[in-house]
């Protein structure tokens, strides 16, 4: 009895939250190595279905750089990053768009196993994000820099009650297709949709003082001290672009983001139906 008792109890906690955010848009960002993992995944879209079935809108923009690097090994060709940017040739560019498609298959099937109704979409091939040649020290190739995001694609299906699985790949204005940044690509997308919360989901606890002390922590943080973080190298690496995303997000008017660990079980609940959540939020 008292078990369920506690159970209502977090029900009870969770009313305001699913009052407040119905009918809303969160666009959540999922990839890297904790995409490939199985349970880490299952347990991640159980939570966007009941996001859904909760009301809320949620549009899942996708990685996939292991799954890429592991195809481009397979086939002898050599991977070269500049910048945290994948150095992309028309033969990457195949690669990559393949992995990423196989993934977007995977995922819509699963969250239709788990329930919801669920569809995939191509940023390049549905003409959702614009993107022109990234100008940077070497030649990238065909990487891209989002300059626009269509959103009648995505709030078409939005209006279905679906859940929206992006590919994030751009087009250009020369009919190219571009390699865009799944972080910038979901940040731009909260944007265009004007979101309640972008949701960046990665493999550490969220944003930490110090990545050797786990009593360093930040709950909290504005757009301000994020880029104070930045400049004094206390954000470093592979957070660098996911807090760039957050701000860039906020700056545009999206209402809050997070970034939290997706090896939380049912951290993407936490973080948005309790008082308390579980991964760092950055607030403007």
């Amino acid at each position: 009895m008292e078990e369920a008792i506690k159970k209502a109890d977090v029900l009870i906690e969770a009313l305001p939250y699913i009052k407040r955010f119905h009918k809303k848009t969160i666009v959540i960002k999922y990839g890297g190595s904790i995409l490939g993992d199985e349970r880490i995944r299952r347990n991640v879209l159980e939570d966007i279905v009941f996001l859904s079935f909760t009301g809320l809108r949620p549009v899942l923009v996708h990685g996939g750089g292991p799954n890429i690097s592991d195809r481009m090994r397979q086939t002898g060709k050599k991977t070269e990053f500049v910048e945290g940017m994948r150095v992309t040739d028309p033969e990457t560019l195949k690669l990559v768009e393949e992995e990423l498609q196989n993934l977007n298959d995977l995922i819509v099937t699963e969250l239709q196993e788990l329930g919801a109704r669920a569809a995939g979409l191509n940023g390049a091939k549905e003409s959702i994000i614009a993107a022109e040649k990234k100008k940077a020290k070497i030649d990238l190739g065909l990487v891209g820099n989002i300059i626009d995001i269509n959103k009648e694609p995505l709030t078409e299906e939005l209006k279905k009650d679906k859940v929206i699985v992006v590919l994030p790949m751009g087009r250009g204005k020369d009919k190219k297709t571009y390699n865009v940044n799944a972080d910038e690509a979901a940040s731009a997308i909260a944007a265009a949709l004007d979101a309640e919360k972008l949701v960046l989901l990665t493999n550490v606890k969220g944003i930490m003082r110090n990545a050797e002390d786990p009593h360093s922590f930040i709950s909290t943080l504005t757009t301000q001290e994020a880029k104070g973080l930045i400049e004094n190298k206390i954000i470093q690496q592979g957070m660098i672009p996911k807090v760039k995303a957050c701000i860039g997000a906020l700056e545009a008017g999206v209402k809050k983001t997070h970034v939290i660990d997706a090896r939380t079980p049912h951290g993407l609940l936490l973080e948005i139906f309790t008082d308390q959540g579980v991964g760092t939020e950055i607030v403007k």
